[in-house]
């Protein structure tokens, strides 16, 4: 079945991309699909049809085409066969049809003419467009002689340029002998065809060097007309005689004397003309009208508008010219030319022809032999072109008859078409305005299927985006193109959309899009396949919108530009400012996701927008940024209204500053009283320009005004003119009177003075008045100035008066002012309370009782009783002296009361008195009372020694305060495990004259809590809390082995339940409270330090930390494995150390620490190196291992020999592998299992501190030699015994790490 098939030119390789529409497919040009690939040829390049060369070049005339195999090249002039190689002037460049016409010593006009190239291959010819090739000409201006032209002022005039013809046609321009353009305007203008129109001449359009000049635009040169004299006549004013002497010899330009007159057409004459455009060119049409007063000109279009976009006027409104033109724009178009005189009109009637046109040029076909095909040619134009077509280059009807090949309506139609009978055909499409020639070739190819797509490509897009994924490809028959996505067809519909070009249209692109796409071209030939990938990627997205800013000038203004995207994608940051770059300025600091804008001022106002890119999308926001600041201060104050006792007050706001303002201040200086002080008197709304000011008497008024705003006040204006108010009597009493009673003769009167504001006149005094209350007598005044109290004497002890204080000036006294009571002065009571009674409620409250005094004794007013009560001694011992009173007050007329805070079984004396404002009565006579018995206080010290592995002695203080008489203490302990729990709890009851005991039998290596309660027959006082450790057996000290500056891992931290008590055996957790660390121990070796502790707290956050003492080096922290020894390596010898324990929280802040802790680690002898790697060592110690065995042999020989000391036998009697003790009686070693030979021998020196020394283990015959305690006897056998003792080493359950002992490895020989 035939199937058209049209194929899509392009230059280089074949791209089927959606939204580009490409008209033709052709042949790739890829160097690898190209390859034995056939194709006729097509031209690329060619020069213009009409060429108008500069005869002073060469010529080219420009021929390039392609084709497979390359085209050879051939050119026609003026219709016939152009030998190049005949003419040595012309040569063909190499691989291309350009001819170049080397022109020097001949003449340009020789080479004119139409020339053609014809490129040729094997598969067909193709033709270039007829070039008609046309010297530039410039000629000169002909000789002429021009007379001076005159002219009646007022009439019109034109001035001829008729330049030669030249080609192209010149520039025409009119400018004087200075070179200088001469002016144009509405009534002088240049008209298109270079003439000089004058719609009236006026005196001044005299002059002499009226120039036309021509440029030529190909040679670039410029021809001058001879210049033109106008002479313009006001012939009114002129007699016979000398307008005939002025015309001799003159051209007179006008019939008779004008004035103003109507319009009149010069250009074009007449009431009609017509023009004619071309379609596509530039219209041009023109009206120039004699007149006075000059006319204006207008244009319209008749029965229609002016084509929008396209029109424009030139020439001051002369001149319409329309681009483009349309058959749209044919018709009939009005010029309107109007003074007051009158109008006139033009109609211009426009015809529109066309040159030919394609409406649809012939495109290239590959076709596969046996296929079908058409080839069309459409054109149009004004007049219809005629369309004629041609087979590489011979008209079609005298070319070869094709049995395949038919025409039909204009159309080649191609049927069955056989290899060999590819061809280029020619379309031409004329008219008497031109000419269309259109080449498209016949391909005849068998190719199977080729992608041209690069294979494995990855396509990425943004979520929710358009996807595209091309398959390019090519091959004869046209493939069809089938797409896969992993393994599953895709077919055209909602989410996939397959182009006539093949490309894959995902339209909303999602992740589940992402993934590995097929597509597979097949034809008849074959199939080709292509993989291609698409990564469906995370939008770009701000977070936040920036935000509108408002800040102060000289501030700081920061916008936030924070992105998220996709991991794969970077973005960058772009910051605009009103759409422009940012300025050029340091304060402008871009962050990686802001922007900060330090000392802002007005400038930086604007809108900034962030714009974050990436390869495949971007986002952006913007923000205004408004800078704000203090109101400018108001202006123009004013004075209006003026009263006696108000004024109304007016301004000017000034400019807000971005910020609106919120209300206005006025102040006023008072420059009479009160002068440089500015006092606030009222405030108004922003929005108010004026206030009403009630004014007081007697002040000299000047007024300012303040803004206010967000940001703040603003200056002050300047000050108003003053203002003076009349004096008068005054309009307030004085305030704050009080009467005060001083003595008991006299009283105070006070009060607070008037201001100069208040005065109201000059004069101020004040009028004081008294009285006794209730008392028949008149009232005693007494006026005063400048002052603010007075005392009254010979007053009676505290009497009620009545006062009043008046203000007096000039002008009369002030309001009748209110009277204020007072009393005058009191003196000291004279009465002591009596019947005093004291009521014991036990050991430390008491309660006291009295009879009330009487009033007529207190001479004042009663404010209370104090109470002084004072310990005299306690009644169990001798005070060395009383303590200090101690006073409680009752206020009133209250006569009873508790004594709180009394010390148990003591004495106390207590007396009483009455106290008014005047001071304390007489004492009452003092009372003694005693309390009982209480609870003693707690000892004063408890503290818990080490004695030996399995006891601890408890010593203390007996309490401070007994509190009665002891009757003995309760002493409470318990053990405490490694993980804070709290074993079976034990009681001691001791006798009262005990203060230590000591504890026997108890766990060795074992951490205890004591309890302690001293008694009364009252019961038991406060508890005291202490800890104390069982010296450790050094055989169960397991050092961890740590580094200096390395700990081990935290262990997981055990659970804490609450504490109990039990006398069971279950242990019980303590819970950390108060003071968390007990004492702190150590011992110091030459290379190492062990540090015991106790703690009450958890064990999971405990670290040793240590740094060498007077240094700045940081603290060294190794953490604490859930134990209460800890040993530090790797120190120096010779060095002191400060170390602490602390006890930090999950923020590894410290919540607890030790006190510090100053060790010095001891100098070595000599270096210490680990020996028990070293070859001589080794050898050494297998000598001595072979000299024991000697011995021990020596020794059983001996002990036979005397029956002395049965090892033996010992030896069997233990089957216990743990160290024994050696028997006195019988000096036999206890045995030692080979697989512990890193233990000591029991009974070992051991230092006091409870380790075990390298060098004490490095030779276990320093306790049995010469100066030690064990000896040998005369007949060999060991006799000595061990002097060290075991004691507590401070690293329960560590081993130690030393190398074993010559004579652990001697008993293992036994």
């Amino acid at each position: 079945m035939d199937r058209k098939r049209s194929c899509m030119l392009c230059g280089g390789a074949v791209m089927l991309l959606l939204g580009h529409m490409i008209n033709a497919l052709e042949v790739p040009l890829d160097p690898k699909v190209l390859e034995g690939l056939p194709q006729p040829p097509t031209i690329t390049h060619q020069s213009p049809k009409d060429y108008i060369i500069d005869p002073r070049e060469n010529i080219i005339i420009h021929c390039e085409a392609k084709g497979k195999p390359h085209p050879s090249f051939s050119w026609t002039r003026n219709g016939i066969h152009f030998d190049v190689e005949k003419d040595s002037k012309v040569i063909l460049k190499p691989n291309s049809g350009t001819l170049v016409i080397d022109i020097s010593g001949e003449k340009a006009e020789a080479y004119e003419g139409v020339y053609q190239c014809i490129a040729r291959n094997e598969h067909g010819s193709a033709l270039s467009n007829n070039i008609v090739i046309r010297q530039s000409r410039s000629p000169l201006w002909s000789k002429e002689k021009i007379e001076p032209i005159t002219v009646q002022r007022g009439m019109s005039l034109v001035l001829q340029c008729r330049p030669p013809a030249g080609l192209p046609p010149p520039i025409i321009f009119w400018m004087d002998n200075n070179f200088q353009r001469l002016p144009q305007n509405s009534r002088v203008s240049q008209a298109l065809n270079g003439d000089l129109y004058f719609s009236n001449v006026l005196m001044d359009d005299n002059r002499n060097d009226y120039i036309c000049y021509a440029r030529f635009p190909h040679t670039q040169t410029i021809q001058q007309k001879q210049p033109i004299t106008v002479n313009v006549l006001d012939i009114e004013a002129m007699n016979d005689t000398v307008l005939a002497a002025f015309l001799n010899g003159s051209d007179f330009w006008g019939d008779s004397p004008s004035g103003e007159r109507a319009p009149t057409f010069m250009q074009p004459p007449g009431m009609h003309s017509t023009s004619m455009v071309l379609k596509g060119d530039a219209l041009q049409l023109e009206c120039i009208a004699d007149g006075l007063p000059t006319p204006d000109i207008s244009w319209s279009k008749v029965n229609g508008d002016l084509p929008s976009g396209r029109f424009s006027f030139h020439s001051f409104q002369k001149t319409l010219k329309i681009t483009e033109v349309t058959e749209a724009d044919g018709g009939d178009y009005r010029c309107l030319a109007k003074n007051r005189l009158g109008s006139n009109h033009h109609i211009i009637t426009v015809v529109v022809r066309a040159a030919p046109f394609w409406i649809s040029a012939p495109q290239n076909l590959i076709l596969a032999p046996k296929e079908s095909g058409m080839l069309t040619c459409r054109a149009d134009g004004n007049p219809k072109p005629t369309v004629t077509w041609s087979v590489n280059g011979i008209p079609i009807e005298n070319s070869h008859k094709d049995p395949s090949r038919k025409i039909e309506n204009g159309n080649i139609i191609l049927s069955d078409v056989q290899t060999g009978s590819s061809a280029v055909y020619q379309c031409n499409a004329s008219n008497e305005y031109g000419y269309l020639l259109g080449n498209a070739f016949v391909s005849i190819l068998a190719e199977p299927p080729r992608v041209l797509t690069p294979p494995n490509h990855v396509y990425s897009v943004i979520t929710n985006s358009r996807a595209l994924l091309d398959c390019a490809s090519f091959g004869s028959p046209l493939p069809k193109i089938t797409w896969f996505k992993d393994g599953q067809s895709i077919v055209d519909g909602d989410l996939y959309i397959i182009h006539k070009n093949n490309t894959l249209e995902i339209n909303v692109a999602r992740p589940v899009n992402s993934g590995k796409y097929t597509c597979i071209a097949s034809n008849s030939l074959g199939n080709k396949e292509n993989h291609i990938y698409l990564e469906v990627k995370e939008p770009t997205r701000i977070l936040r919108q920036l935000g509108y800013k408002v800040v102060q000038r000289n501030s700081m203004a920061v916008f936030e530009c924070k992105v998220k995207h996709d991991p794969t994608l970077f973005p960058s940051m772009i910051w605009l400012k009103d759409n422009m770059e940012l300025p050029d300025d340091s304060r402008f600091e871009v962050g990686s996701d802001s922007l900060t804008i330090h000392d802002v001022g007005e400038d930086d106002e604007g809108n900034y927008t962030c714009i974050r890119n990436t390869t495949l999308d971007q986002d952006s926001a913007s923000a205004m940024l408004t800078v704000v600041e203090q109101p400018d201060p108001p202006t123009d104050l004013e004075l209006t209204d003026q009263r006696e006792h108000s004024v109304q007050l007016t301004w000017t706001p000034g400019d807000e500053n971005n910020s609106p303002i919120q209300l206005f201040l006025i102040q006023y200086e008072d420059s009479l009283h009160e002068p440089g002080v500015w006092v606030n008197m009222t405030e108004v709304s922003g929005t108010s320009t004026t206030a009403h000011l009630e004014l007081s008497p007697y002040v000299y008024y000047s007024f300012r005004v303040l803004a206010l705003n967000e940001v703040g006040l603003s200056e002050p204006s300047a000050p108003s003119r003053q203002y003076r108010t009349n004096p008068a009597q005054p309009e307030v009493s004085p305030s704050e009177v009080e009467v005060i009673g001083t003595s008991p003769d006299s009283m105070t009167i006070t009060w607070r003075e008037l201001t100069g504001l208040e005065s109201n006149g000059p004069g101020l005094q004040y009028k004081v008045s008294w009285r006794q209350e209730d008392v028949d007598q008149q009232w005693t005044s007494l006026t005063l100035a400048n002052v603010s109290l007075y005392v009254v004497t010979g007053t009676p002890t505290f009497t009620p008066y009545e006062v009043t204080v008046q203000a007096v000036n000039d002008y009369g006294p002030g309001p009748r002012p209110e009277v204020v009571l007072g009393y005058s002065g009191e003196d000291l009571p004279t009465v002591a309370p009596e019947n005093v009674k004291v009521s014991v409620q036990n050991g430390t409250v008491a309660e006291v009782s009295w009879d009330a005094v009487p009033l007529s004794t207190v001479q004042g007013r009663l404010n209370g009783y104090k109470v002084s009560y004072w310990k005299m001694r306690s009644l169990h011992k001798q005070d060395p002296e009383p303590e200090k009173p101690q006073e409680l007050i009752f206020h009133g007329n209250e006569t009873e009361g508790l004594l709180f805070g009394l010390h148990p079984y003591s004495q106390y004396t207590l007396n009483i008195r009455a106290f008014n404002g005047k001071g304390d009565g007489p004492t009452s006579s003092n009372q003694i009372f005693e309390t009982p018995e209480g609870v003693p206080g707690p000892p004063a010290d408890l503290k818990v020694q080490n004695l030996n592995l399995d006891s601890l002695v408890v010593k203390w203080v007996p309490p401070v305060e007994y509190n009665g008489h002891l009757t003995g203490y309760l002493l409470k302990y318990q053990p405490i495990n490694t993980t804070d729990e709290l074993g079976p709890l034990k009681e001691l009851l001791l006798a009262a004259n005990e203060t230590s005991i000591t504890l026997d039998n108890l766990k060795h290596s074992t951490r205890y809590k004591f309890y302690l309660n001293a008694k009364t027959i009252k019961g038991s006082g406060p508890t005291v809390t202490e800890e104390g450790v069982t010296i450790m057996d050094e055989a169960l000290i397991r050092h961890p082995a740590v580094e200096a500056g390395k700990g081990s891992a935290p262990p997981s931290p055990p659970p804490t339940p609450p504490v109990t008590q039990s006398l069971q055996p279950p242990f019980h957790k303590v819970p950390p409270a108060g003071r968390m660390f007990g004492s702190v121990n150590s011992s110091v070796e030459e290379d190492h330090a062990v540090i015991s502790w106790e703690y009450l707290g958890p064990d999971r956050n405990v670290y040793v930390e240590y740094v060498v003492d007077n240094s700045k080096e940081p603290w060294k922290t190794e953490f604490v494995n859930g134990t209460r020894t800890y040993q530090i390596r790797g120190l120096k010898p010779g060095m002191s150390y400060r170390v602490r324990v602390v006890a930090k929280d999950h923020s590894d802040a410290t919540v607890h620490s030790t006190e510090e802790l100053l060790i010095t680690v001891p100098a070595m002898t000599s270096k210490q190196v680990d020996i028990a790697t070293q070859g001589w060592f080794i050898g050494l110690m297998c000598a001595i291992a072979l000299l024991i065995l000697v011995l021990l042999i020596v020794c059983f020989i001996k002990r036979n020999k005397g029956g002395k000391y049965p090892v033996k036998e010992k030896e069997d009697a233990h089957q216990d592998p743990e160290i024994q003790p050696m028997k006195e009686d019988d000096g036999t070693f206890g045995e030692y299992s080979d697989t512990e030979d890193h233990k000591p021998l029991k009974g070992s020196r051991t230092p006091s501190n409870g380790t075990v020394k390298k060098d004490d283990s490095d030779d276990s015959l320093v306790d049995y030699g010469e100066g030690g305690d064990g000896q040998f006897n005369e007949d060999g056998s060991f006799i000595g015994q061990y002097s060290g003792k075991k004691e507590k080493d401070t690293a329960e359950g560590n081993e130690s790490s030393e190398a074993p002992s010559p004579v652990n490895a001697m008993n293992s020989f036994v």
